[in-house]
Parts: structure tokens; C-alpha cells; sequence
């Protein structure tokens, strides 16, 4: 009996370390925010207008987490207008329901609010947010998402001495958000917009550091409109990461910024004890907008002076050829411990081609934007619930196809079926004069190719098949092409959309749908409970 007692004892001892383990290594951390969205009164170029705060601020707060953290945002929203918050870059596994664009959520009415939670799951970098709905992106509602990596995984670069988030933005001084919307309501493009900004102001930013002590920059374009040269007097600049991926540490004078992306340098202060200047200048615009800052070096007591730093205007073939140098470090570790070049992308069998070309013009009279001669409106049932429920009429995958035709354009809304683990090339094809900039949620892709003229197959024998940097927002220049190859591994709804804003408002976006038939929590996790419904789909009883 005795023994049997000590037997069931040591079991029961053994249990609870079991269970304790598992309740300690069962979740990452937890990071929680309320945060209040409001419109508010800011000068950004001297003169007060409207903007867009979140908790009073003007960009928002930023978002410092790290690899694996899970995020809850109680979002409070005090606009007169619905309101929506997407997490650029953010891959979501598992739950488009938290992406934050009108293809997955019912827009958070005024006077209520909603909570977002998902997890930053095996990510690293420098990532951002921002308002989804309407142009509210043009007034404001944006902010940093830095994701840091665990203790336990290496960098391949020292740790640096300081971090500096640097958000540029593009901006109109006497138009807000609803000017803007009204305009293109009208049927007229955007104009060129006033200014630059960075972090919310044209002027007076200073970043002060150490002589002899290294920096990581954090820089994202938050823009709407234009594309952005970035750079630093007398400073040159190690590229270190690009959207999430470590990449080979190459030097720069500049480097192009286009409008959804992110990068992270290394800036070493090797100079004289004093200010110098950060720019930050539109690319192919006339005029050329240009905004500065300041490197302070600690005891400095003079101020920046002589000529800024020249940077290029519309030089598209220097572009180009800087996104060539651009590449993946595949001795590094990613956001788990192993080294983020082990996927072999450029070996696996291409599943499906899609080609998608972009295009402006006119329907009922009035200026809208196409991808192959489609020009997407949002239903009032967002896609993710129509396809969840099973509601019919909302959308069909014969909407759009997957090459470009000619042929009058059309309204519709545009979703394209494709099979879990689908291995896919897409093609954005550019025919307009104008740079593009394209962003798909839920995914890192293979940016393995950029050409002038129109594509073809033979195209593929200037892929770069081996060190592709993975990004989530690809540029596509005047008159011609970029490949992205893709593994489609996460099951969902999934916006592919412009990241210029008047052209996504006006219908250059569509929905990228990653299926399977097995219904499993591994690959795809049930409806949130605070689930919005609206449209025709309603709360099950």
C-alpha cells in the first residue's frame, strides 16, 4: 500500500511539472493597448489643419515588440466616419480575421471600438500600420511596429548603440482626408502633394548621438503618393534589413524608399563633432519635394550647414539597379534559429503564373484605377465572411482573370482561388508612365526580377534564383515589370492591393484566396469571438 501511495505520489509530483511547464512555455508574451482615435488640430508645415491622432498622437504611438509577441489593440474609434487599422507587413498566420482591410472586417463604427489580437509569429524588422478605410492614411493614423528578435537568436551585425525610427510621409496642406476623398469622388487625380514629413513634422527633428558609436535607422515610407530617396551628410549607410529580412550588409549613399516599404541601416559617426543633415526627397516628381533632419553628435555646437546631399531625381534605370544589390543574407539567422536562406525557393516548380497589369481609365466618365481591366469596389459584406458562411452574391472567382485582356474595363470585385502551398510567380506589369508600388498581406514574397517593356517567359532567365530578398511591398517602375515568386502557405483572405493610395481608393487592389478543404486550427483559426458582422452576414444564433 505504502508503495502504491509513493508511486501515485511521484506521478502527481511529476504531473504538476509537466503542467507547470506547459503553463509556462504555453503562450509569448502578451502586450496590451487601448488606443483612442480622434481627429485633432496639428501645424506639420506652420499652418494648423486637421489630422488624425491616436491617444493624442500625431504619428501614433509605436508598437516595441518582440519575435512572437502577442499583440491586443483595443481600438476606440471617435471619427464621424467607419475606421479601420491594418498592420503592414504583419503576416497574420492563421487569422486574416485581424488583417484590418474591408476584405476580412466590418469597419469599427463610429463611437464604438473593436480589439485586434494576433500574434508577431516567427517575425523580425521594421514593419508599420496604418488606417485601411477611406484616405484616412492622408490625415494621419499611421505608426511604427518595430519587431525585435529574442535574446536567443543572433544577429549577424553588432548590437548598436541606439535606435531611431525615422516614418516619411508625403502630405497636402490644405486638403484633408475628406477634401482629398471628394476630389477623387469628382473623378480628378490627386496633385502633387505639398511636402515631406518626417515623423509628423517638416522641419526642427534632430537625432542625437555618440561619436564613434553605431545606429540602426529605422526608415519607412508612410506616404500615399510618392516614392523617397533617404540619405545623410557625409554618411554612408549599411543596409542590414529590408521588411523582415537580414540582408547582405552592402554601403550606401542612399537608398530609394517607395511608398509601403521599410528598411534598417547601420550609420557609424565617424565624422567632426557637430549637426548634419538627414533628407529625405521625393523620386520622379516635379517638383522634387525635400524634407530634412538632423545627426547631432553629442557636444555639438554647430548646427548643419553646407550643401545637402545630392540625391537622384528621375533616374529609373539608377532605381533599378540599386533593387538589383538589394539582396538576402542567407548565412543569417531569421526569426527562429535557423538560417533564414535554408528555403531553397529557386528550385521548387512553379504551380501557377499570374500576371497582373495595372491601368488608368475612365468608367461612367470618371477616373478609376483597373488590374486586368477590373476596377475593385468593396462590398458591404467583407469577402472573409462571405466565404466563410458560404453567402452567395457577394463575390466569384470568374470576376477577374489572371492575365491582362483587352477590352472595355469593368467595375467588380475581384478575387482569385489558389490552393494552399501553391507555389506562385506573379507578374505586376506596368504600362502607365508612373511608378507603382504594390503590398500583398499575409506573406513575404521572392522580389527575383525588375525589367523595362513588357514581360514574357523569357524573362525568367534574369531572375535572381538564389538570394531574392523577401519583402511584403514590391515597387514596379515606368513602363515596366516586376516577378515576385511566392509560396501561398497561409490560409486565408488576402488583400493584394496598390500602396498608392488614390489608385487602391479607385479599385487597383484585388483579393488573393489561399484555401484548402480541411477545416483544422493548424491552418486556420475559427472566427474571434468579438467577430463584426455586417452586410449580409449575420451573427450565428
Amino acid at each position: 500500500m505504502k508503495q502504491t501511495n509513493l508511486l501515485l505520489c511521484k506521478l502527481f509530483i511529476g504531473a504538476l511539472f509537466w503542467l507547470g511547464s506547459v503553463l509556462v512555455n504555453a503562450e509569448d508574451p502578451y502586450m496590451f493597448y487601448t488606443w483612442t482615435v480622434t481627429y485633432g488640430t496639428r501645424s506639420p508645415l506652420g499652418v494648423p489643419q486637421q489630422v488624425i491622432l491616436i491617444n493624442g498622437q500625431f504619428p501614433g504611438p509605436a508598437i516595441e515588440a518582440v519575435t512572437n509577441n502577442n499583440i491586443v489593440v483595443n481600438l476606440i474609434n471617435k471619427l464621424d466616419e467607419p475606421f479601420l487599422i491594418t498592420w503592414n507587413g504583419v503576416k497574420q498566420r492563421r487569422t486574416s480575421w485581424q488583417d484590418g482591410v474591408l476584405g476580412t472586417n466590418c469597419p469599427i463604427q463610429p463611437n464604438s471600438n473593436w480589439t485586434y489580437q494576433f500574434q508577431l509569429k516567427d517575425q523580425i524588422g521594421t514593419y508599420t500600420y496604418f488606417a485601411s478605410t477611406s484616405l484616412h492614411r492622408a490625415s494621419g493614423a499611421f505608426g511604427a511596429l518595430n519587431i525585435n528578435q529574442r535574446s536567443v537568436i543572433t544577429t549577424p551585425y553588432p548590437t548598436p548603440d541606439g535606435d531611431f525610427t525615422l516614418l516619411v510621409s508625403d502630405w497636402f496642406s490644405n486638403m484633408t482626408h475628406k477634401d482629398l476623398r471628394k476630389s477623387l469622388d469628382a473623378g480628378s487625380a490627386l496633385p502633387l502633394p505639398d511636402a515631406l514629413l518626417i515623423n509628423g513634422v517638416s522641419k526642427g527633428l534632430i537625432f542625437t548621438g555618440q561619436q564613434g558609436k553605431t545606429y540602426k535607422f529605422r526608415v519607412s515610407n508612410v506616404g500615399i503618393a510618392t516614392s523617397i530617396n533617404f540619405r545623410i551628410q557625409n554618411h554612408t549607410m549599411s543596409l542590414i534589413e529590408v521588411e523582415g529580412a537580414h540582408t547582405l550588409q552592402e554601403s550606401y549613399e542612399s537608398l530609394d524608399v517607395h511608398v509601403g516599404q521599410s528598411m534598417t541601416v547601420l550609420v557609424t559617426l565617424k565624422a567632426s563633432v557637430r549637426d548634419y543633415f538627414i533628407v529625405a526627397s521625393t523620386r520622379f516628381t516635379k517638383p522634387v519635394l525635400t524634407t530634412t533632419a538632423s545627426l547631432r553628435y553629442q557636444g555639438s555646437k554647430n548646427a548643419a550647414y553646407g550643401p545637402l546631399p545630392i540625391g537622384p531625381t528621375y533616374h529609373i534605370h539608377w532605381s533599378m539597379k540599386q533593387a538589383r544589390t538589394i539582396r538576402m543574407n542567407l548565412t543569417a539567422n531569421a526569426a527562429r534559429p535557423n538560417p533564414q536562406g535554408s528555403f531553397h525557393y529557386g528550385t521548387i516548380p512553379i504551380n501557377r503564373t499570374l500576371v497582373l497589369a495595372n491601368a488608368a481609365t475612365l468608367i461612367y466618365g470618371k477616373l478609376r484605377y483597373t488590374v486586368n481591366r477590373i476596377s475593385y469596389i468593396n462590398p458591404t459584406t467583407p469577402l472573409k465572411l462571405a466565404d466563410w458562411y458560404n453567402i452567395s452574391g457577394v463575390f466569384d472567382f470568374k470576376t477577374i482573370i489572371s492575365t491582362p485582356t483587352t477590352g472595355p474595363a469593368h467595375i467588380g470585385t475581384s478575387a482569385i482561388d489558389v490552393e494552399l502551398h501553391e507555389f506562385v510567380e506573379i507578374v505586376f506589369q506596368n504600362d502607365e508612365r508612373s511608378i507603382q508600388s504594390w503590398h500583398m498581406d499575409g506573406t513575404s514574397a521572392y522580389a527575383v526580377g525588375y525589367g523595362s517593356g513588357t514581360w514574357n517567359v523569357t524573362m525568367r532567365k534574369r531572375y535572381n534564383l538564389v538570394d531574392a530578398v523577401p519583402r511584403h511591398t514590391f515597387q514596379v517602375y515606368p513602363l515596366s515589370w516586376t516577378t515576385i515568386l511566392v509560396s501561398l502557405d497561409n490560409k486565408g483572405m488576402w488583400n493584394l492591393r496598390s500602396q498608392i493610395w488614390s489608385r487602391r481608393y479607385l479599385g487597383q487592389e484585388l483579393y488573393v484566396r489561399v484555401w484548402n478543404d480541411e477545416k483544422s486550427l493548424y491552418t486556420e483559426a475559427e472566427p474571434p469571438l468579438n467577430v463584426l458582422y455586417c452586410g449580409k452576414a449575420k451573427r450565428p444564433l
